[in-house]
């Protein structure tokens, strides 16, 4: 696994032993940063279910003025930690890193996000359940963006989010949403 693009492209990241974590490939990542392109630089980024912090490290790489992760799994923030000692960068105001359940995560959060990223685990609906707090707690900027990765269509609805788009790249679906 390694960075696609920006200041830190070709960088290898440190990824998960065994099959128990699926990280976003890269063929699947250079495509939705492609589609993102314009919306990245300087952005503020929220990565809900970071798990080694693919998602949030391409983000920061093509500029992205700041990147909140989180993960509920300690083993997945020591990977991402070490993934931010290899690219130089240290924990600060500009990039931060949580280990809350997504639920805790989502309630201390303020501020609205121009780029909300999620990739829970694909056997469990977390996904939904998190769109719909974003939704509530006007986590989205006005012209912000939330991308949802599943192993399957998105087919349901989000009071107060608008589905926008939806890409499949091998096994994984991105759909994309924005204020309704």
């Amino acid at each position: 696994m390694r960075i696609i693009g920006g200041e830190f492209r070709s960088r290898v990241l440190a990824e998960f032993a065994g099959e128990e974590v699926r990280p976003t490939s890269d063929r699947a990542r250079e495509a939705l940063f492609n589609i993102l392109a314009f919306k990245v630089r300087g952005a503020r980024v929220l990565d809900l279910f970071s798990g080694s912090g693919a998602l949030g490290l391409e983000s920061l790489s093509r500029g992205a003025s700041e990147v909140v992760f989180n993960d509920v799994s300690k083993a997945s923030l020591a990977v991402l930690k070490k993934n931010l000692q290899t690219l130089k960068i240290p924990l600060s105001e500009r990039v931060k890193a949580y280990n809350y359940d997504y639920n805790a995560c989502l309630e201390i959060l303020k501020e609205p996000f121009d780029l909300i990223l999620l990739d829970p685990p694909y056997r469990f609906d977390y996904g939904e359940s998190a769109l719909k707090t974003i939704a509530q707690k006007g986590l989205l900027s006005e012209n912000g963006v939330v991308v949802y990765e599943r192993d399957r269509p998105f087919a349901g609805e989000i009071e107060g989010l608008e589905k926008y788009d939806e890409r499949k790249y091998g096994k994984a679906y991105f759909t994309f949403f924005k204020k309704a």
